[in-house]
């Protein structure tokens, strides 16, 4: 058949998305009075009654759909560029040595340093030629290993937004040339991630050697961060953290739980006559969400010291924004909750071009759809009825099994 003419054959078995067929409703308000491109941040509300990966929603303008397009708020992940020193070497009693860096802007370098417990200083400039020609200096930095002191290690260094074809480096005892492996940078995002609160909780339990969080989170939503605030007087510390993410009990599920390792760390003071100024009190996850609700686990070993002086733990997720092109006049909404729905596929999500200057509007309360009709079961009447398929499929055996005893029964003679 041609293919032309299969389509809207095919149309007809597919879910077309209808207003009365959404379970809720949410307005959208704070749109401006002249057509412009608007933005409205997604809630943990949206993900947990929504279907999978937001694939129901639908925007309205009064009564006519209207295209949107999906943009996460959170820097691209990138894998990791190793980067060998080049010219590595010694110069008054300093490690020297150069690197070529990837094209693009970057900040955060990590350097790759074998040595263990110690203090060093790190002199970085940058340049467009290897030979260090009119290099801007770009600031002196602490990198340490204090693992011996339970404060853990820091090898990174947050340069400004940079894109110097070569950094120079010039790096302070105690570290040896022998000691340098190279670094490694990722590139800079073209704007900061923006990260939206999903649970918050200061119920802090204390089991044993470790201070225990525990969050429930509804089904489809996704955690990408979590966020450690320190009460008022916090000490220097680094501390393990690791987390579980189980399935709700008495839910009925076949996903397994999943864990994570990180670190946390404040060290601020003197050590060995050099300043330290560092802090870790995020842990980046990505994004893990499940299709059924889950709980997790939060737990910090504090080992032998005393228990982490914290405020409250956050779950967070990256900012997801739904944009569109508002018009003035008419009542824009949005409406999910219907299962049957596929994600649609719009010529405007895949044009979308950010405005840096678009404006942002708000998304009101969830509220039942007032004319919500449960959508009819369209599937064929076999996928409906499956039993009467094999009903129909023994009562036709029999059939068969009688003809054929009647008919050996008159070959006999």
């Amino acid at each position: 058949m041609n293919a032309r003419l299969l389509a809207p054959l095919l149309l007809l078995f597919i879910a077309q998305p209808e207003q009365r067929y959404f379970r809720y409703e949410r307005p959208i308000t704070g749109i401006q009075t002249q057509p412009k491109q608007t933005c409205v941040a997604l809630d943990v509300t949206a993900f947990a009654h929504a279907s999978a990966d937001l694939a129901d929603l639908r925007l309205y303008r009064d009564a006519q759909e209207t295209p949107y397009a999906l943009r996460i708020v959170a820097p691209t992940a990138t894998e990791q560029s190793h980067i060998e020193p080049l010219n590595l070497g010694s110069r008054n009693s300093n490690v020297v040595f150069d690197a070529e860096m990837p094209e693009g802007n970057y900040s955060t370098v990590e350097l790759d340093l074998q040595g263990r417990d110690f203090i060093a200083t790190v002199d970085v400039s940058g340049s467009q030629a290897q030979d260090g020609s009119s290099a801007t200096e770009l600031g002196s930095y602490t990198v340490f290993d204090l693992t011996n002191q339970k404060l853990g290690r820091s090898m990174l260094l947050h340069l400004p937004v940079s894109d110097f074809r070569y950094l120079h480096f010039k790096i302070g005892s105690p570290v040896r040339r022998e000691d340098v492996a190279g670094l490694s940078v990722e590139r800079e995002p073209l704007e900061p991630a923006q990260y939206l609160t999903l649970a918050e909780s200061s119920q802090i339990l204390q089991q044993g050697r470790s201070s225990v969080v525990e969050f429930t989170v509804p089904a489809n939503v996704p955690v990408e961060r979590i966020e450690f605030v320190l009460a008022n007087g916090a000490s220097n510390f680094s501390r393990s953290v690791s987390i579980a993410v189980t399935p709700t009990p008495g839910r009925k599920t076949l996903e397994q739980g999943t864990r994570f390792d990180g670190e946390i760390r404040r060290v601020h003071g003197m050590h060995t006559g050099r300043r330290i100024d560092d802090e870790q009190l995020a842990i980046e996850i990505g994004k893990s969400g499940s299709q059924a609700s889950s709980t997790w686990t939060v737990t910090i070993d504090n080992g032998d010291d005393v228990p982490l002086a914290l405020k409250a733990v956050r779950l967070q997720m990256a900012r997801r924004n739904l944009c569109f092109n508002a018009a003035p006049g008419g009542n824009y909404s949005l409406y999910y909750g219907d299962a049957a729905l596929r994600a649609p596929h719009y010529d405007y999500a895949s044009l979308f071009q950010p405005d840096k200057e678009a404006a942002e509007a708000t998304l009101g309360a969830e509220q039942v759809n007032a004319r919500f009709v449960p959508r009819p079961d369209e599937r064929p009447f076999t996928e409906r009825h499956p039993a009467l398929l094999w009903v129909a499929l023994v009562c036709v055996v029999a059939v068969l099994g009688g003809v054929a005893l009647r008919t050996a029964k008159q070959m006999r003679p």
